[in-house]
């Protein structure tokens, strides 16, 4: 096998061996199809760079098509939303198409298999369907409406169609193998009655194509060459192409190209889960506030924790493309984004636990405003000023009255260096009835400027820590994030419910204090609040008020666990 061979991941390899027997690149064609029952999550970003990527990679296009077959849970909102994620994400599709597009279709060919004796209508019970499948290891028994006449099954059907029947009356099945050992194949369902108003329809439909009928059938009329789909649906590939070839009959002349379903293992991440109907029901129980909170692992809450379209792309790119289904430690997640933002996030100075300091020997009444440096791995990225003043704010954390050898952070007798300011010294300090420091007095050294060029900037101290002038601090609420959920696979116990791993302390509402250059922060826009994080201007920011959410911290937890 050659090196270049070697390089391509399995579906591309499919698609190469396919344009070696001669299939013309010009007829490539591939699909992302989502149903519109939910917002996107981090696990259809595979789905999509796959698609996409081979988009990109052969220049054929891509349809973003949405598999919208049952009203009773599918919204225009959510259509909206994908759609505004997958642009954010930066691909463009080729057409926006729906299977309720071919919803007549659909219907024409239905009837044609009816006709055909490949059809029947059915009037058991959902219950009786259920049990009269068998089970994997027992062959289904036939219906006891499996015979019926042609005619009759024409006629049931058109009732069914003109809304005759109540939901469940009546169902139409595939006539395939009641004992195929693929219970797929076993006389699957392709409509169902469902007296709902469709999102694009509205009440023009009472039945409605059931997903293995509808998917397969829109690739067709779309003329898809490569239906690339997750591993749990490669079950469904025979049943797949049971439609396609005996639809093909009709409809060769028209749809001369049968599409090929191929799958792929799923993205699944670890302290997560990817069911849009358990996100559901976090949104509807109140647990986050809605399908954008920062703790969602949906795109839109992604987005609005501050991960960016080319982190989420590199994370999908690392995964790869494989057939094993595996668990990615989410770590690598917080890793992209890290990488990331380190080249492209401005350096800021906040402070979230502020404790008072007093530099007792710097002229009360003073303010200077001393250059910072935006980005140190930009060099585009500029220099802004930060205002320095008699009274600042540092971290609780950064003092201690008396602490090691190994503590080099603020201790009563020692020297710290203020980012881009001075380096002081810790005189004193002043506390409460109960014993908490609540200020502490220090003097500085006033030729130690940062950048001044004196000897006494050059000096050395071990320690060096953000601070907000206290005279010049712009108050600011910050929400820091900790996993949803306690548990590394919480919908992975078949004894227990997984909203019993849900984290209590996920959302942690901080009163903090920022430099004033922040004042003009825009909705989205990231920052590095040095020595604490990277965090992201929230949407609820208003004139008034600053809220960041912190987005990922500066510790890296991967380590290349892959």
């Amino acid at each position: 096998m050659s090196e270049e061979k070697k390089s391509l991941n399995f579906l591309e390899q499919i698609i190469e061996e396919d344009l070696a027997n001669g299939m013309p690149k010009e007829n490539l064609r591939f699909r992302f199809p989502p149903e519109p029952n939910g917002y996107l999550h981090i696990g259809h970003t595979k789905a999509i760079g796959i698609s996409f990527g081979l988009g990109l990679k052969y220049n054929a296009p891509v349809n973003l098509r949405f598999d919208d077959t049952n009203p009773a849970k599918e919204e225009q909102e959510y259509v909206d939303a994908i759609k505004n994620d997958i642009s954010w994400l930066g691909y463009s599709w080729a057409n926006e198409l729906y299977s309720s597009d071919y919803f007549h279709q659909l219907y024409d060919w239905a009837v044609l298999l009816i006709k055909d004796g490949r059809a029947y209508v059915d009037s058991q019970s959902s219950e009786e369907i259920r049990i009269q499948k068998g089970t994997p290891i027992e062959s289904g028994t036939n219906s006891p409406f499996r015979n019926r006449s042609v005619e009759e099954n024409l006629s049931l059907f058109q009732d069914m169609k003109d809304g005759k029947f109540k939901e469940g009356e009546h169902v139409l099945r595939a006539k395939i193998d009641m004992s195929s050992p693929n219970m797929l194949l076993r006389d699957p369902l392709m409509y169902r009655i469902l007296h709902k108003s469709h999102h694009r329809t509205g009440n023009q439909w009472c039945i409605y194509p059931m997903y293995d009928w509808a998917h397969g059938e829109s690739d067709y009329v779309e003329q898809i060459s490569h239906s690339l789909c997750s591993l749990e649906f490669k079950p469904h590939r025979e049943l797949y192409d049971w439609f396609k070839d005996n639809v093909y009959a009709y409809s060769s002349e028209k749809y001369p190209l049968t599409p090929k379903q191929r799958e792929f293992s799923r993205l699944n991440l670890s302290y997560t889960i990817m069911s849009k109907r358990k996100l559901l029901k976090l949104v509807e129980e109140n647990i986050v506030s809605g399908w954008d909170d920062p703790r969602m692992p949906t795109i839109s809450g992604l987005r609005r924790r501050g991960y960016t379209p080319v982190s989420i792309r590199s994370f999908v790119e690392t995964v790869g493309v494989s057939k094993r289904e595996n668990v990615i430690d989410v770590s690598l997640l917080e890793f992209k984004i890290r990488e990331d933002l380190n080249k492209t996030a401005n350096r800021v100075m906040a402070v979230l636990d502020p404790l008072k300091v007093v530099i007792t020997n710097y002229p009360e009444g003073k303010e200077e405003f001393l250059q910072a440096e935006n980005n140190q791995e930009d060099e585009t990225a500029g220099f802004r000023e930060v205002p320095f003043s008699r009274e600042i704010y540092i971290e609780k954390e950064d003092f201690q009255e008396e602490a090691n050898k190994k503590f080099f952070r603020l201790k009563l007798g020692s020297e710290v260096r203020l980012k881009n300011a001075y380096i002081i010294k810790a005189e004193s300090c002043t506390k409460d009835e109960n014993g908490n420091v609540i200020e502490v007095q220090c003097t500085y050294d006033s030729l130690s400027k940062s950048g001044s060029g004196t000897e006494e900037s050059l000096r050395k101290v071990k320690g060096t820590l953000h601070w907000v002038s206290l005279k010049h601090a712009v108050k600011a609420e910050v929400r820091a994030y900790d996993r949803l959920f306690l548990d590394e696979a919480p919908d992975a116990h078949k004894d227990k419910d997984f909203m019993e791993f849900l984290n209590p302390n996920s959302l942690e509402i901080i009163d903090a204090f920022v430099e004033p250059s922040l004042q003009t922060a825009k909705i989205g826009e990231r920052f590095q609040f040095q020595r604490l994080g990277y965090f992201c201007v929230d949407n609820d920011t208003t004139a008034s008020k600053l809220v960041f959410n912190k987005t990922v911290g500066l510790r890296d937890s991967w380590g290349g666990k892959l």
